[in-house]
């Protein structure tokens, strides 16, 4: 018996399996007219990848049936990897002057109900795998176990808990706040001192750190002056990185100074973020460390605008403007020099959702579409360590795939129109006229 399925509006999978199985029994082919299975590679045309239950069976020519499997059409689309997003807070409000209003009435069991729905936006926004780089450590984590188990449907989440920082420094929860909210603050990310900053990181690792990220220098929504020059010392940098080593965990370091940056690749970390202001010796680093460039590009205009409307303090604002249109120019130099640059927008101070519209930044400034695709699949997944499982379409893979209408390598702006997003072997949202075909 043949039961067909078809779906004219985007559709949501959350706990229950597709079509009444268990994920490990279903058997689902996709047709793909267009295959960019290696992003930076010749597409196939014309193809067909077949999943088991999680993960990615084989990759076929043609258009192949296998008995008893679903199939999933997309014959006249363009199928890739599931995108990652190397730089995304996923706690927190959107509209950030509502957040600013309603931050003392905001417990973390609202951040946590928050960051379920900015999950399923990022999700359903063809983003698979995310890296969640500072927020609340048990709301994060658990929102990450949560959707690794099956409860929510939201990207594969790596945490870095809190960023680490100095006192005073972007990331100290107590800056610009009265006596009694400054008193409340946690301080377990906060350091002072090479031994301290180690009893920092170790206290992230403890609370469920994958990653470790710190604040090499000032930032944009940290409220207290002092611009965006380094705040941290070399030698609390390299002690960061050092105990990061031991326990086997990355490193990413927030950097809009220059002087921050060029300290934080001597340290030995594995990204920048943001990486705003640079000079020749940056990019002699990046090149001889081999470390990461994470643009996040979407988030100065970002902050910016949210200023301009009176959501952000003055000091805040000041920096915000300071930071504005040096992003690019770093970008734009950073893509001449061949520095390895992994996709990432720091979503939170930019919408939830809006995530792909990193894209059209990045080629406005001299990348290539199809190197921008690169960056967002195969490059991020060896930023992150997850290259085994992720970045690429092929057997042995998570099956975390999308699909869009034309050639994204043509017109990187369809990114943002993601019509199909497979996470785990497991449809989240099928657009348009798709048609899913299950024989029993």
């Amino acid at each position: 018996m043949t039961i067909r399925y078809l779906l004219a509006s985007a559709t949501l999978a959350f706990c229950a399996p597709a079509f009444g199985q268990s994920p490990a029994e279903t058997v689902t082919v996709i047709h793909a007219g267009t295959l960019i299975a290696q992003p930076g590679q010749t597409p196939l045309r014309n193809a067909t990848v077949v999943i088991r239950g999680k993960t990615i069976e084989s990759v076929q020519n043609g258009f192949v049936d296998v008995p008893g499997a679903r199939v999933v059409d997309l014959s006249n689309a363009t199928v890739l990897p599931g995108l990652i997003d190397s730089h995304v807070h996923l706690i927190g409000l959107d509209d950030r002057m509502q957040a600013r209003l309603l931050e003392s009435t905001r417990d973390d069991e609202d951040e946590a109900y928050t960051g379920i729905l900015n999950a399923r936006k990022t999700l359903l926004a063809g983003f698979t795998t995310v890296r969640d780089l500072g927020g609340e450590p048990r709301t994060i984590t658990s929102l990450r176990d949560a959707i690794n188990a099956g409860q929510f449907a939201g990207p594969t989440i790596l945490s870095a808990a809190r960023m680490i920082s100095i006192s005073g420094g972007h990331g100290d929860g107590r800056n610009g706040r009265n006596r009694e909210l400054a008193s409340t603050a946690t301080t377990a990310n906060v350091c002072n001192g090479a031994d301290d900053c180690r009893r920092a990181t170790r206290e992230q690792i403890s609370a469920g750190a994958d990653v470790i990220k710190f604040a090499a220098t000032g930032g944009v929504l940290s409220n207290v002056p002092g611009g965006l020059a380094q705040q941290m010392m070399d030698d609390e940098m390299r002690a960061v990185v050092n105990t990061a080593k031991t326990f086997g965990r990355k490193v990413a370091a927030h950097a809009h100074g220059v002087d921050g940056i060029n300290g934080a690749l001597r340290a030995g970390v594995d990204s920048i973020e943001h990486g705003t202001f640079t000079n020749d010796e940056t990019f002699r680093l990046y090149k001889q460390t081999g470390a990461y460039y994470v643009p996040t590009l979407l988030a100065p205009a970002a902050a910016l605008a949210d200023g301009q409307r009176g959501a952000l303090t003055p000091a805040q604002f000041e920096k915000a403007r300071q930071a504005a249109g040096n992003a690019e120019k770093s970008f734009a130099r950073a893509v001449r020099e061949g520095v390895k640059i992994a996709f990432g927008t720091d979503t939170g101070v930019s919408k939830h959702g809006d995530n792909a519209q990193e894209f059209a930044l990045m080629t406005k400034n001299g990348m290539s579409p199809a190197l921008a695709i690169r960056s967002a699949t195969v490059d991020a997944s060896k930023l992150l360590g997850l290259e085994s499982r992720v970045g690429t379409i092929e057997a042995g893979k998570d099956a975390d795939i999308i699909a869009v209408d034309g050639d994204p390598t043509q017109d990187v702006r369809l990114l943002e129109k993601v019509g199909f997003v497979m996470k785990h072997g497991r449809v989240h949202k099928l657009g348009g006229q798709r048609q899913l075909t299950e024989v029993d």
